[in-house]
């Protein structure tokens, strides 16, 4: 999360690690917006077995601008400091359901 008074990018105090998408859905807020760092184990189409480290960006509809417009300058700064190998875009928990689709899964 990104401090609003001192803009510093930090980590939320509540949880670090999260077995399931589902938990990270119940803990993401309504109306603010956060980074989460996600290595997701999957099967490829292939059978193979990989574990991407990807970048989450949750942007809810309906937060408001001035954290809209701190986050979206914070974006690729956050991206290129974690060396993520892709960034998703998210507007609702309801997304998390299709990480395993657009990273590739069976």
């Amino acid at each position: 999360m990104i401090d609003r008074n001192t803009k510093e990018i930090r980590q939320d105090e509540d949880k670090t690690v999260y077995t399931s998408l589902e938990e990270i859905g119940d803990d993401l807020p309504d109306h603010s917006p956060r980074f989460i760092l996600l290595s997701y184990p999957l099967t490829l189409p292939s059978g193979r077995m990989s574990v991407p480290y990807v970048m989450l960006y949750y942007l809810p509809i309906t937060c408001n601008s001035e954290l809209r417009m701190l986050y979206a300058g914070a974006k690729e700064l956050m991206r290129n400091t974690s060396e993520v190998g892709k960034v998703i875009d998210l507007e609702s928990t309801d997304d998390l359901e299709e990480i395993p689709q657009k990273l590739g899964a069976e």
